[in-house]
């Protein structure tokens, strides 16, 4: 005798999206998960606070997209980056970031991420980033976009600013925000697992492609630099709650 299927019965519910969430604030990931939660195609299956959390549950997990912090407490999320592309290059990468585009999203997207989204975007902006990443896609700001395309034509790096930041390498930026942000030698090298001499060579580095004086006008600029990155966030948030 032949069963007839029940006409009425709903189809199979294809499987959500799984995103890994990395960020040392954990009211950061908390939003991210609410927010990404409320939709039907995806669902957070992890999450971390720093690198050696993230790289072993990543691993484990195997997560669709993950979404990395660029700033992570005694680490960098430029490194884990690369490290995920080594071991699980399957899994697409989001940078959510507070610090400027213009500086980090070529240093992320040469690192292996797919997108690059600052954190004072609108929610609905995320849920867009992490749609076109599981798309196959590349999600930049429309600013980012025209300046690779103008780098491309010009054959060579557009000009970010006159203050030179983009000069620096992608761990004496590291050091030079966390200079600016009123960590002391020791404290980098302690975090950053490096020796002091290593983070004093990194820091002469960064003096001479800023054609600065000596250590305590870089521990200055720095200064100047984080707490005019960190006013520019607010006044972007500003905007942003306006528009």
């Amino acid at each position: 005798m032949t069963i007839k299927a029940n006409s009425s019965q709903s189809p199979a519910t294809p499987a959500r999206r799984r995103i890994f969430l990395v960020d040392d604030h954990p009211i950061v990931r908390t939003g991210l998960r609410l927010l990404i939660g409320q939709e039907d195609d995806l669902e957070v299956c992890g999450e971390a606070g720093s690198y050696a959390e993230a790289i072993s549950a990543m691993l484990r997990e195997k997560p669709d997209v993950a979404i990395i912090d660029i700033s992570l407490d005694g680490s960098n999320g430029i490194d884990l980056l690369r490290q995920l592309q080594r071991q699980s290059p399957e899994t697409q990468v989001l940078v959510l970031s507070m610090h400027d585009e213009s500086l980090y999203a070529e240093r992320a997207m040469r690192a292996g991420a797919r997108g690059y989204l600052m954190k004072q975007q609108r929610p609905e902006t995320a849920l867009q980033a992490i749609r076109t990443v599981l798309a196959g896609e590349l999600y930049l700001s429309d600013r980012v976009k025209s300046q690779m395309v103008q780098e491309l034509v010009d054959g060579a790096p557009a000009s970010h600013g006159k203050s030179g930041i983009e000069r620096l390498s992608d761990r004496e930026l590291e050091i030079f925000q966390m200079l600016g942000a009123g960590y002391t030698v020791r404290d980098i090298a302690t975090r950053l697992n490096l020796s002091v001499k290593t983070v004093e060579t990194h820091r002469d580095h960064i003096r001479q492609k800023l054609r600065l004086r000596n250590s305590i006008e870089v521990l200055h600029h720095a200064i100047r630099w984080v707490t005019g990155e960190s006013e520019g966030l607010l006044r972007g948030a500003e905007d942003g709650e306006g528009a």
